[in-house]
């Protein structure tokens, strides 16, 4: 996309400044990235960015009104309901888009999936930073949305983040932090915003109020930012210091009920010509279209966990009666190759990143690039320019300014 850019960009690459940007990037995030990092950023039409954030405004929209949000509404497991009012609308949710190319020859959105979930926030902006610092980028660039500047992104996930509290007594919460694959993220959220990761198992209830040791000294939480996955806390059977039920005297920015709300759950009630055809499995009596144009989806696994191409009537059939209602059937959509790289045409699959403070915006895309079935490492594997991208915005002819320059 925008061949004024992206032909530069591949003429001038190099080895030795992609190693470069991956050294400032360790540096900024203090330590390893233990998922790939792409060899390039994504360059996009800004026409067209803006297209999937307000297609991703109506979709979520749609969830949260009429049959959707009350089926939703009774979808929330009982212990991941919060005391009311536990936060009146999610503060963090992710739209993920495809691209697909119409006989007519125009460009498209298809929804992958959504979730009311937090996402990369901090470490997507080291990204960002990463390349253009590395590969001296034209001025004009841009990869904030909505009319953000960084300064105005940073304030608006303070607010998120800490409302009107110390950062000190807002934690961001997780399993064993330090072992997750987004801890680059979490680096980056203390160092941006204040807010430091905190295991679960660290956490101490003393009647209605939360602790924890805060460089060896008890300190009060008055405010949780969830990066705890339901998924995950249910798999791995852990035993939390408290019930998300309880009335505690905390506030909530990204409350797991979200997570139910807002997901894939969401789509067999979405109407939108963006929106692939999709079924729960447990109302499918015969498959509605070929086998092959069909993706199985449990509904709240993470990161594309359990995803089955066209599933045959033996993975069919072993979905006990009793769990069917946990999986959707969904039309399979062809997305367009639309990075040119100088390994060949490749996928990108673009989220727009949203925060709800006093309205809904957009703030951020994030890019997963790949050439495998699926965007994720076990699809890719071996590969070279896949993996995690910034996406950088420009007019739509790509006359940005500036050059590029071994």
């Amino acid at each position: 996309m925008i061949p004024s850019l992206r032909g530069p960009f591949n003429a001038s690459w190099t080895e030795a400044r992609y190693r470069v940007m991956l050294a400032h990037l360790q540096e900024q995030t203090l330590g390893k990235i233990e998922f790939p990092v792409s060899e390039t950023p994504c360059f996009f039409p800004r026409a067209l960015i803006e297209h999937l954030a307000d297609v991703g405004v109506e979709l979520i929209r749609q969830c949260l009104t009429g049959d959707a949000a009350a089926a939703a509404e009774r979808a929330v497991p009982e212990r991941f309901r919060g005391a009311a009012p536990s936060e009146p609308h999610p503060t963090f949710i992710q739209v993920d888009f495809g691209l697909v190319r119409t006989s007519a020859g125009a460009v498209e959105p298809r929804l992958v999936e959504l979730q009311a979930f937090p996402s990369l926030y901090g470490f997507q902006m080291a990204l960002a930073d990463a390349y253009c610092q590395a590969f001296d980028m034209p001025k004009g660039l841009v990869d904030y949305l909505g009319g953000l500047t960084r300064e105005a992104f940073r304030a608006l996930m303070q607010e998120a983040l800490t409302a009107a509290h110390d950062p000190a007594e807002v934690v961001l919460m997780e399993i064993e932090p330090h072992k997750q694959k987004t801890r680059p993220d979490f680096v980056m959220t203390e160092r941006l915003w204040g807010v430091r990761a905190v295991d679960t198992a660290e956490i101490v209830k003393e009647g209605r109020r939360l602790f924890y040791r805060r460089d060896g000294v008890l300190t009060p939480i008055r405010r949780i930012y969830n990066r705890v996955i339901p998924d995950e806390l249910e798999r791995k059977a852990v035993a939390l210091p408290f019930d998300f039920r309880d009335d505690l005297d905390v506030e909530w920015t990204g409350h797991p009920e979200w997570y139910f709300r807002i997901s894939k759950f969401s789509i067999p009630w979405l109407r939108h010509a963006a929106v692939p055809r999709t079924w729960f499995l447990h109302e499918v009596t015969e498959l509605p279209i070929a086998r092959e144009g069909l993706i199985l989806k449990p509904l709240y696994s993470f990161a594309g966990g359990g995803i089955v191409f066209a599933p045959t009537d033996e993975q069919l059939a072993a979905i006990p009666p009793a769990e069917r209602h946990q999986f959707i059937l969904q039309e399979r959509v062809a997305f367009e190759h639309v990075i040119d790289t100088p390994h060949g045409p490749t996928q990108a699959e673009i989220r727009m990143m949203y925060v709800w403070t006093d309205r809904l915006r957009p703030v951020l895309p994030l890019i997963r690039m790949g050439r495998g079935k699926m965007m994720g490492v076990d699809h890719n594997k071996g590969l070279r320019w896949v993996g995690a991208s910034a996406g950088l915005l420009a007019g739509d002819t790509g006359d940005t300014p500036g050059r590029w320059h071994r």
